[in-house]
């Protein structure tokens, strides 16, 4: 059970004052020697803190093994919207998911059950992130550009990722609790992984939700195309398959909203992706059908032009 450090670290993430470093001084409280780092940037809106954790495994590759790497984001714009809101908003949660793995991880290994493979968790902590205008409510904005946190979360090593985020804001996924995407990889949308939903099945108790995605919504930000939201912009910027782990509401909550954090919901994602690291470090979860990408590249070649943003686009056709 997670729920002890889904609930500390929301106590901690609620604060104007909150930063990295706090975040890292928490996870340094469980265990003295994690490894984790942390990365001011400075964007045109101000500044966030990136933070990186890496929880070796048993046979992880940092450590001379062979057991794959998960990696496990939480995407957001920002924890906080102040001084145009107050408290922490419900775009924070993938922030708030993913950190608390990471606590439960480290809280795991020293009770003796390291995973067998090596899970590097990223995301970034921004209490005064700005908003952005956005249809059906408004969007978080952030004070870096995606392509810069991409290059911050989106790490080599990572052979698989799990992109958590707060997904409220649309009419498309009208269930509370979390759903999962169909793989991405490489522009393509694949089918949705079996061995994760037979996961969701275990972990959540309920029958698996999927979260309808489109071609849109796995293009770069900035294109000029509608994005559900910035779940899956990581799969842009690597070519190890992605699956976003969607935050959902029945009713349609904006990201800048506070007061919105269900933190049972938040714990249910955080026992979700760490029993996917479990399975996946132990080569027993496969996020994709190798062969069947094999076959889908030689049948109709190439996509991953939809990494890229394209051909350009004139301003007044956007």
């Amino acid at each position: 059970m997670s729920l002890k450090h889904v609930m500390e670290l929301y106590e901690l993430m609620d604060s104007i004052y909150v930063n990295g470093e706090v975040v890292k001084d928490y996870l340094h409280n469980i265990d003295s020697s994690a490894d984790v780092t942390v990365k001011t940037i400075k964007g045109d809106n101000g500044s966030t803190d990136f933070v990186r954790v890496l929880v070796k495994g048993k046979n992880g590759k940092s450590s001379g093994g062979n057991a794959p790497t998960l990696g496990i984001i939480g995407r957001l714009g920002g924890i906080g919207a102040r001084p145009e809101m107050t408290g922490f908003v419900s775009d924070g949660d993938g922030a708030l998911a993913c950190m608390a793995s990471a606590a439960k991880t480290i809280d795991m290994a020293l009770k003796g059950d390291q995973l067998e493979g090596d899970v590097i968790f990223t995301t970034h902590i921004c209490p005064t992130a700005p908003t952005l205008p956005h249809e059906p409510v408004p969007f978080m904005n952030s004070p870096v550009d995606i392509s810069v946190m991409n290059e911050n979360e989106v790490d080599e090593m990572m052979d698989a990722i799990l992109s958590i985020d707060t997904t409220k804001g649309n009419q498309i996924c009208n269930h509370k609790g979390f759903a999962i995407t169909p793989t991405v990889k490489e522009g393509y949308i694949l089918k949705v992984s079996d061995d994760l939903l037979h996961v969701y099945t275990q972990s959540a108790g309920i029958s698996p939700v999927v979260m309808p995605i489109t071609t849109q919504d796995i293009t770069p930000y900035g294109n000029g195309l509608f994005h559900v939201n910035s779940i899956l912009q990581p799969a842009v910027a690597t070519t190890s398959p992605v699956v976003g782990v969607a935050i959902t509401t029945e009713s349609v909550v904006a990201g800048c909203a506070t007061g919105a954090t269900h933190v049972t919901d938040v714990e249910n994602v955080v026992r979700f992706v760490l029993e996917v690291a479990k399975v996946y470090g132990a080569k027993k979860c496969s996020f994709y059908d190798e062969k069947q990408f094999a076959l889908i590249e030689i049948l109709y070649g190439s996509m991953n032009h939809l990494q890229t943003k394209g051909n350009e686009v004139p301003a007044h056709e956007q």
